[in-house]
């Protein structure tokens, strides 16, 4: 029987990276395996929250231009996550005989640091406001190098406290705060405040925003990282399983909305009502795995520990492999999401 032959010309996309906590190593795992490939050029990656963190680390890493380097340096970066959750992180894992972390949910600390950030904020708890993921972007990525040099257009997603807005940071304007804006979980950090505006994590508004992959970028085509599962089977009955997809449906909704927006006008370019002159059509692909994810719970987002960080890697490596193999030839064609059935 005659072997298939890859593919191995060049396709330029764009990144658009869901936040998610912990669970942002799915999101590693998916880059590492594309930078592998070789095939693919990143023009523009679009990111919010724990996807923020993996989209500097990168575009920092790819300004020199070496693939090997920029994989390098997320899994430091990650590492240097762990690590910091060891010493600082209140939700100490309980672990079993072999040292195998158990489950977070089975921590006694977590069901008592869950209760205090429910009574006490963030600016009772930690007065001082103290964030060690500071120290760990400010040593993993060159901001002043990132904003003076060219390469990965970089959006990052952050709503604006009282306005309620989105505010999309540029390459131009990235700094540790940024991303930390992007990441502000208003339960466990103060806000951040940038030009006298405060601002929380992005996921509530943009998880992530869209529209600048549209307006900003060359290549129509977008592949969505998902690390929040869009659908999960069966009924919440249990607290923690209501509060869990309250979550994921929350965190869902702004994306969900823009690619309806999508797929409407999409259906428009396909029934010739709609030039595709005056609109952009955009080619959506997913690398998703629900399944997998919906066996994680919200509390695991808060679990840095390093083997749990390891399997979700490999988890999202094995699911953007078999998403290269199935759909590589769409990029640049065809959209290999069906966005009428997933979102009309």
């Amino acid at each position: 029987m005659a072997t298939k032959k890859k593919d191995t010309s060049r396709k330029s996309i764009n990144l658009a990276l869901q936040g998610g906590g912990a669970h942002g190593a799915f999101a590693w795992g998916a880059i590492d395996t594309l930078l592998a490939d070789g095939r693919i050029d990143i023009e523009a990656i679009s990111a919010t929250s724990a996807g923020a963190m993996n989209a500097v680390v990168l575009a920092d890493a790819l300004t020199d231009g070496d693939r090997q380097h920029a994989r390098e340096r997320l899994a430091a970066f990650w590492k240097a996550i762990a690590d910091a959750g060891a010493q600082y992180n209140p939700v100490k894992p309980l672990r079993d005989w072999s040292g195998r972390a158990l489950p977070v949910e089975q921590s006694p600390f977590y069901w008592m640091f869950d209760t205090m950030i429910r009574v006490f904020s963030p600016y009772q708890l930690n007065p001082f406001n103290f964030n060690p993921l500071r120290d760990v972007l400010n040593r993993h990525v060159d901001f002043e190098k990132l904003r003076s040099t060219k390469g990965i257009n970089v959006h990052l997603c952050a709503t604006n406290v009282e306005t309620g807005r989105v505010r999309i940071f540029k390459r131009n304007e990235l700094t540790a705060d940024t991303v930390l804006a992007s990441a502000c979980l208003p339960l466990l950090f103060q806000t951040i405040e940038i030009e006298g505006s405060n601002y929380w994590d992005g996921g509530y508004i943009g998880n992530p925003a869209i529209f600048p992959l549209i307006y900003g970028s060359k290549s129509c085509d977008v592949v969505i990282v998902h690390i929040n599962p869009i659908v999960r089977r069966g009924v919440p009955k249990s607290a923690p399983e209501i509060m869990n997809r309250i979550n994921e449906i929350s965190f869902n909704s702004s994306l969900m909305r823009e690619m309806r927006a999508i797929a409407f006008v999409t259906k428009l370019i396909d029934q010739k009502k709609l030039k595709a002159s005056e609109m952009k059509q955009m080619l959506i692909h997913s690398i998703r795995d629900d399944e997998a994810m919906t066996a994680h719970s919200i509390a695991s987002k808060m679990s840095p520990d390093w083997q749990f960080l390891c399997s979700l890697r490999d988890s999202g490596g094995a699911v953007t492999e078999s998403w290269l193999r199935a759909h590589y030839r769409d990029i640049g064609e065809r959209s290999s999401v069906d966005l009428e059935a997933e979102f009309l």
